[in-house]
């Protein structure tokens, strides 16, 4: 027979219950002394393994609760949570134990586009991004609750990914949702007059227009935006996008209209307070910007 021990072991205390286990050894090749010391610690695990039942129950309720996530993320969130501190492999090893395995959205490569003729592509130039509020990235997604359209417009800080300013509607093609969310960034903004910060978008109508570009330099704020046709240019907005949708439907299992904009509310709330992220070294977006403000 080509089994693994264990389950060599399992098949012999089956059988033990008609044949006697000394028999049983003998007719399937098996050392009876390894299969006592095998039962024994079955009937008196050691604490090590106690402990690793425990993380296998605590990563599987966490995955239930954010199964849009891999074990890496999962281990993070733990460790923010409970404190519990667990390497990344040894997270991994919980994970493929249980079977689990994140759902999260793959974005393919698309030819970069023609230049900007309206504004330049200044992330391009290779910006060194050291503090808050010197690139703001912004783009709208669409998406469905019941069959109702909503649109979504982030604001997103580059330093440490916080979501800035938003706005929702469910009106198609609802140009008050980068107003509002441009006004948003405005109002923070004026918390800092003397900052220069770049915004970055895609080529929209409405982020292309006169109306809401003309009051951006008062507030020192430079527009930037992608080449046609070439998300890659805002990669950071796109994956921010991707995570959104992704957590809202699977996580935070929003699927009713209802208060729809105040479970948006409450989810940016856990975006910005509660989510860690990688590029972060697992920390939220407010605990990077406030470990940022204590080294100044």
């Amino acid at each position: 027979m080509h089994l693994f021990k264990d389950q060599e072991y399992e098949v012999i205390l089956t059988l033990a219950a008609t044949f006697p286990i000394k028999r049983i050894c003998r007719v399937l090749g098996i050392n009876r002394s390894g299969f006592y010391k095998w039962k024994h610690r079955l009937e008196h695990p050691s604490q090590k393994l106690l402990d690793f039942a425990d993380n296998l129950q605590l990563f599987k309720e966490y995955h239930v609760k954010y199964p849009s996530h891999g074990y890496r993320w999962l281990n993070a969130k733990i460790r923010l949570d409970t404190g519990k501190v667990m390497s990344d492999q040894y997270a991994h090893k919980c994970c493929k134990t249980v079977g689990i395995v994140s759902k999260s959205k793959h974005y393919r490569w698309r030819k970069p586009g023609n230049p900007g003729r309206i504004y330049p592509n200044l992330l391009l130039q290779g910006i060194n991004i050291d503090g808050p509020l010197q690139c703001i990235v912004s783009d709208m997604t669409p998406f469905y609750f019941q069959k109702v359209y909503h649109e979504l417009t982030l604001y997103v800080d580059l330093f440490n990914n916080e979501i800035v300013a938003h706005a929702l509607s469910a009106k198609r093609g609802d140009r008050m949702t980068y107003i509002d969310g441009r006004n948003e960034l405005i109002e923070l903004k004026k918390q800092h007059p003397e900052m220069k910060t770049i915004l970055h978008t895609d080529q929209g109508p409405v982020y292309a227009s006169k109306d809401f570009n003309k009051i951006l330099p008062l507030y020192h704020i430079i527009h930037s935006m992608s080449r046609a046709g070439t998300p890659t240019d805002n990669a950071a907005m796109e994956s921010i996008n991707g995570w959104v949708k992704a957590e809202l439907f699977t996580d935070f299992h929003v699927t009713s209209n209802e208060n729809i904009a105040e479970q948006i509310n409450r989810y940016i709330k856990f975006y910005n307070e509660e989510r860690p992220a990688y590029c972060l070294g697992y920390l939220t977006p407010k605990q990077y910007r406030e470990l940022y403000s204590k080294s100044e």
